[in-house]
Formats: C-alpha cells, sequence, structure tokens
C-alpha cells in the first residue's frame, strides 16, 4: 500500500470517526483493529474489504463504542470482546448510514442493530448467556489492552503538553521505547486496579469528583478539581494571562481577548473581542428569595452519572487487588478466606458541570407573557435551573453577560464554581437591569472556557439563555447570528455540550435557527415549561457530547478549532 492511498484512506476513517485518524499497514492476514489514533489495515485484503474494515473501526469510534469505560470491561475477557463487537458492530454501522460508503452499507444486519441502542447494552448482551453468531471476519478485532494503553499514552502527552503551555516545570518524559503493549502499562490503563500506595494515588488523581454522600452540602461548594478531562477553551487554550482571570475576583486588567468569526471573509478575526468580568449592578427588587424549581429536580437527578467503585463486595466487574492479596493469606494459613475480592461499579456519582450563561440584553427588556418581560421569564428559568442543579449535587455556575462593542463584553458571575447558592446570590440574580447590546459569540467562548478549565468534572453543559438576538456595534444580524453559531460548535468539537433556551420571547424560528445551529435548542412560552423539555433536551446534548469528545492529546486543529494567538490586551 503506498502513502497515497493510505492517506485516502485516512481521510475516509477520519470523515467516519468524526476525529483524525491514520492507517497503518499490518502483517498480511491480521484482523483490523483501531488504538483510536490508527487504523491498522491489512494491506494484502482486496480493495472492498479495506473499505469495509475501515467503516467498521471507525463508526466504532464515532458511536463511542470503545470508550474506556467499555474496553476495560472487555480487557482479558477475548470472549465477551468478540461477543460485544458482534452486536456493537452491526449497531454503530447503522447509526452512521447515511455517511458509510456504498460498500459497506451492505454489512448492516438491521436485527442485530436493533438488539442494542446503546454500547453499554450492547456490552450486556455480551455478557449474557445469549447465543450470538460470530462477527463477519471484515469486522476486524477489538484490542482491549492496545487501546487503553494508547489512551494513556495520550493523557500522558497532553498533560505534558499543558504543564509546558502553563509554565510549570514539565513531567516525566515518556520513554521513547514503551511498548503499546506491555503489561506495565496496565496499572495506568485501570483507575481502579489496586489500593496500594499507587493504587490510592492514581484513585484520588483520576476521580475527582466528590461524592453524594461525604461531607457538607451538595452541590458546588466542593473546591474546584483540576483535571485533564475537560479541555480548556479556545480562547483561554492560548492565554497567557493567570488562571485566576478566569473564574477569579473581578479583574482589574485589560481582559481577556477572543477571536470573532468574521462571516464574510470566511476567517477568524484573532483577539478582536475583550471580555472582563464585573460585579453585577442590580437593584433592590421587591419580592421573597423563594425560587420556584418548577419540578426540575426529578429530571436532571438522571442526567450526569458517573460510576461509582466499591470495594470488597462478593460479585462485580474488576478485582479488588488489596481484598484479594488478603483472601489468599488468610488460604495460605489455613483461615477460611473472606469471598468479597471484587470491585463493583455503580452509577450514582454526580460527574456533571454547568454553566448557566444568561442574556440581560436590552432587547430581553421586551414584553413577554402573563404581563412580564422576557428578562423576568427568562431570569426565573435560570433561577429554576441553578437551585435544581446545585440542589441534586452539581457543580454550578452562573453568569448574566451584555456588551457595548467589542472591547466592553461584560461578563457578570452571579455564582463562580467555588462559590454557594446563597441567598445573595439568588438576589443578585432577581436584582438584574437588563441593557446594552449583546455580542453572543464572545459571551459563549468565555463561559465555554470558564466551564471547561473549571467546571473539574468529565461530563459539561453550557446552557445558553437568550432571545437570540445577537446584535451589537459592528456585529449585525448575519454577522452576529454566524459568530454566535461558530462559537457553539468550537464548545461542542471540545466535548461540551451545549443548551439553548429561549422563553417567552417571539424571535422568528428561522432566526433562531441561524444562531443556534445544530446545538439542542427550545422555545417556550413560560419556565412551567422547562420540566417537560429539560430532561430529553439535556440528555440528548450529554450524548452528542461523548461522541464528540476528543482524545485526549489531540491538538486543536485536528477538531476543527482554529489556531490563534495568545490573547493580548485590546
Amino acid at each position: 500500500m503506498d502513502s497515497e492511498r493510505l492517506a485516502r484512506l485516512g481521510m475516509l476513517a477520519s470523515a467516519l470517526a468524526n476525529r483524525a485518524l491514520q492507517v497503518a499497514p499490518v502483517e498480511p492476514g491480521e484482523p483490523t483493529w483501531t488504538d483510536g489514533n490508527t487504523v491498522f489495515l491489512d494491506p494484502a485484503a482486496p480493495a472492498r474489504t479495506q473499505l469495509q474494515a475501515i467503516s467498521v473501526q471507525a463508526t466504532l469510534l464515532s458511536a463511542g463504542s470503545l470508550e474506556p469505560d467499555v474496553v476495560r470491561k472487555l480487557k482479558r475477557r477475548p470472549a465477551v470482546a468478540r461477543r460485544y463487537l458482534a452486536i456493537e458492530g452491526h449497531r454503530a454501522l447503522a447509526a452512521n448510514d447515511d455517511l458509510l460508503p456504498p460498500v459497506a452499507r451492505g454489512l448492516v444486519d438491521i436485527d442485530v442493530a436493533a438488539c442494542s441502542e446503546s454500547p453499554a447494552a450492547s456490552l450486556a448482551v455480551a455478557r449474557s448467556g445469549r447465543e450470538i453468531a460470530d462477527p463477519p471476519a471484515v469486522f476486524g478485532t477489538i484490542e482491549a489492552r492496545k487501546l487503553l494503553a494508547a489512551r494513556s499514552r495520550n493523557e500522558k502527552i497532553a498533560a505534558m503538553h499543558t504543564a509546558r503551555q502553563r509554565g510549570n516545570k514539565p513531567l516525566e518524559e515518556l520513554d521513547e521505547d514503551e511498548d503499546s503493549g506491555a503489561e506495565g502499562s496496565d496499572i495506568f490503563t485501570s483507575p481502579v486496579g489496586g489500593g496500594g500506595a499507587l493504587g490510592k494515588l492514581l484513585s484520588k488523581l483520576l476521580r475527582p469528583v466528590r461524592r453524594l454522600g461525604e461531607g457538607g452540602e451538595p452541590g458546588a461548594d466542593a473546591p474546584t478539581h483540576r483535571t485533564h478531562s475537560g479541555k480548556r477553551g479556545s480562547g483561554a487554550r492560548f492565554s497567557t494571562a493567570p488562571t485566576g482571570a478566569l473564574d477569579g475576583p473581578a479583574a482589574k486588567d485589560p481582559g481577556i481577548t477572543y477571536p470573532e468569526w468574521d462571516i464574510h471573509q470566511r476567517a477568524y478575526r484573532p483577539n478582536w473581542c475583550t471580555v472582563r468580568e464585573a460585579p453585577p449592578q442590580v437593584r433592590e427588587s421587591p419580592g421573597d428569595d423563594h425560587v420556584n424549581e418548577y419540578g426540575l429536580r426529578r429530571p436532571l437527578a438522571r442526567l450526569g452519572l458517573g460510576p461509582d467503585w466499591l470495594r470488597r463486595q462478593v460479585q462485580g466487574d474488576d478485582i479488588d487487588i488489596d481484598a484479594a492479596i488478603e483472601a489468599r493469606i488468610e488460604a495460605m494459613a489455613g483461615s477460611a478466606p473472606d469471598e468479597e475480592v471484587y470491585l463493583a461499579s455503580l452509577k450514582r456519582r454526580r460527574d456533571l458541570a454547568v454553566l448557566l450563561l444568561l442574556d440581560i440584553s436590552g432587547s430581553v427588556a421586551e414584553a413577554g407573557v402573563d404581563g412580564k418581560t422576557v428578562h423576568d421569564l427568562q431570569r426565573a428559568s435560570a433561577g429554576a435551573l441553578a437551585v435544581a442543579l446545585h440542589g441534586i449535587g452539581d457543580r454550578l455556575a452562573l453568569y448574566a453577560f451584555h456588551s457595548q462593542g467589542r472591547s466592553a463584553v461584560q461578563m457578570m458571575p452571579i455564582k463562580r464554581f467555588d462559590e454557594t447558592l446563597d441567598v445573595f446570590a439568588l438576589r443578585q440574580l432577581r436584582g438584574l437591569v437588563p441593557g446594552a447590546y449583546s455580542r453572543l459569540g464572545a459571551a459563549i467562548r468565555h463561559g465555554a472556557a470558564v466551564l471547561e478549565e473549571r467546571g473539574g468534572t468529565t461530563r459539561r453543559l453550557l446552557v445558553v439563555i437568550s432571545d437570540g438576538l445577537a446584535y451589537d456595534h459592528g456585529y449585525e444580524r448575519a454577522y452576529g447570528a454566524a459568530d454566535a453559531r461558530r462559537a457553539l460548535a468550537e464548545a461542542r468539537a471540545r466535548g461540551t455540550a451545549c443548551v439553548c433556551l429561549t422563553v417567552g420571547a417571539d424571535t422568528d424560528p428561522e432566526e433562531l435557527q441561524r444562531v443556534f445551529g445544530s446545538a439542542a435548542h427550545a422555545t417556550l412560552a413560560r419556565p412551567e415549561e422547562l420540566s417537560r423539555v429539560v430532561g430529553p433536551l439535556f440528555r440528548n446534548a450529554l450524548r452528542a457530547a461523548e461522541v464528540r469528545r476528543p482524545q485526549s492529546g489531540r491538538s486543536l486543529s485536528q477538531i476543527s478549532v482554529p489556531r490563534y494567538a495568545a490573547p493580548n490586551p485590546a
């Protein structure tokens, strides 16, 4: 296979996987497999078979079939991995049927694909006693150990790169001779594979989110945990400003600059908009401090749950090394060994950070329904979401914004991630006064940067509450709509789920479509309708983010987000 053909196949694989992939040959006769960065292909196979094999491996990546929490359960279980591939391969192909080349569409078995709706469901079927036919040879194989080792290596590279960007002491260099399939890498690819000193250290590093039931109130009162799971925002990625400028006290410096998408030139204007964080200007507003949640806790409580590992169980998904060693010692000493030597995984840990971004530009002062303004309705919606999310234990930040030209985009933190949602914060929210304009793209970029830098969780959700009228000096409707749409696409490409809510406004639906693009969006007449839509809306956005989330170590250019110079004072 010459380099030109490999490059063409790599383009096909990248398009199907929605990520940058390369194609490399293996020994003739070996099955096709991927490590998440490269698809390894039999060079002696016919061209038709090669296209089919690449389509299977790339769609497995696109459909989230090879995510680490699934692949870990396939390691050292080749029979389960083969059964899982037989089901998940058809489901992944069916999910991407409209993108497949014609030669690959005939691989899809609709009956098998209908047996599962997610990777977790396919895994459950594979681990059951149900009879499952072997996957077609063209499906290749799943190399679980190599997939996990490659991801571990990518995370090390990303950590080293981040440390150097921040001016910290570089991390230890990687061993250039490290074997991607070496046994020694297992300790890094399993975050729960041991409770010794190293295992406990890894457990602390890899499980930063506070569990429900531990000390303190739930919500965002816990300290921010920094992890590499949340990539930094596009503007913050190349910022030389201090870290605290994103989420610290109100800055007196010139602010943080972000690019802006020029729809007319089809290019970015680097360092074009300046965002400053400042305390909100509020007025005294009559009324009590009670916030109506509109029944949001129940639909939101089922979202953003991560796995919680329980040690010393009678059955489970992995071995508890400490318990197994103790049981072995007891057996050698002649005592009856303890049978509770497994680790069990339950989805009960809150693993979601949400940033609510409230538009308080002058256009929201217009009349809405029930004699209230659009601002009143959207502010009530923001308050209900904030109280409900904080109450169920999610990490939460709430910002309001408006603008007065590209050099004066003002972000007003009502509640930062490390602050409590107290009476003072709710009074600030109630006292917000709408005014000025809405440079929506810059506000979205800054909100996404704060969320990705300070959220501290694997799953991230940006909720934009706006009437969709993006307008400012030199930011006319078509230009502003394209920039806002681009800013949302940038955040989603980095794995941040985005939801846009319009409450009480009569903005034309086509105008909202131009502004929010393909991001999840709902238009409501009243806040009371939130409980009907937030469950499916947030769930779909988070699922899309799981698929889109880039692998650690991928560069910004590889996920279609532009590189631009480090922010400078406007």
